[in-house]
């Protein structure tokens, strides 16, 4: 990454994280094939609910025949983290209308925010609409195309695991963590590593007593506030 934040660099600094697209979108598409959906129905899932672990749920759902309300309320609850991540990113776009952050929040994902937060380290605390509106539609495209394609080779591939499709988005997100710790000036590296002990212990006892699409929205609050607890107190 450098300090640019025109559209081109904003391609460049998203490509290394399609592959995690590629192999998770691929792998809701075989699932979502698998469980009856033709590939014109998978394409248009991905085009406007564009959910990632929201379209898994839906599809077993679906596949359940659960009723729709349920089906409305389990995806809302599964991507209420957006709120807050959509929360953390608007100051940096005050200045722009209010049809282009609708635009940013709407395709905003895990990804391209961490991809947000780690360009912070090197612009001097600033993004632009044209870099971050790169790195959404760069990622947006690639789920799309690639869950075709996974409901295209879902005629073929029985099962996803046995490629290593289930684990692409887990080693996406451990690779941004380590830049993202690499790389941050502004926090100390013994709290990061802190924090990042706490969110798993926190998660690793969340699923035991917390259903799963409340679970990351509930560590994400407690984690931030035990942080700024811990941050006040000893850094």
């Amino acid at each position: 990454m450098n300090n640019n934040l025109d559209y081109k660099t904003g391609i460049k600094d998203t490509l290394p994280t399609v592959f995690g697209f590629i192999g998770i979108a691929m792998a809701f598409g075989v699932i979502g094939k698998s469980a009856g959906l033709s590939t014109f129905l998978v394409g248009l899932m991905s085009i406007l609910v564009y959910a990632g672990s929201a379209q898994f749920i839906t599809v077993s759902m679906l596949a359940a025949a659960s009723p729709i309300l349920p089906i409305i309320l389990s995806t809302f609850l599964v991507n209420s983290r957006m709120i807050l991540m959509s929360m953390t990113l608007a100051p940096y776009f005050k200045n722009e209308s209010l049809g282009k952050n609708i635009l940013l929040g709407s395709l905003l994902t895990d990804e391209s925010f961490g991809l947000a937060v780690n360009k912070l380290n090197f612009t001097n605390d600033k993004l632009s609409f044209s870099w971050l509106n790169a790195s959404n539609t760069v990622a947006y495209l690639t789920w799309v195309i690639s869950s075709i394609l996974g409901a295209i080779l879902g005629n073929f591939i029985s099962d996803p695991k046995k490629f290593g499709l289930d684990f692409a988005l887990v080693a996406m997100f451990i690779g941004l963590l380590y830049l993202q710790v690499l790389y941050d000036k502004g926090l100390d590296k013994t709290l990061q590593l802190i924090v990042i002990a706490i969110t798993l212990a926190l998660t690793y006892l969340g699923l035991i007593f917390l259903p799963t699409n409340l679970l990351i929205i509930v560590v994400t609050i407690t984690t931030c506030g035990i942080g700024v607890l811990i941050k006040n107190a000893f850094f």
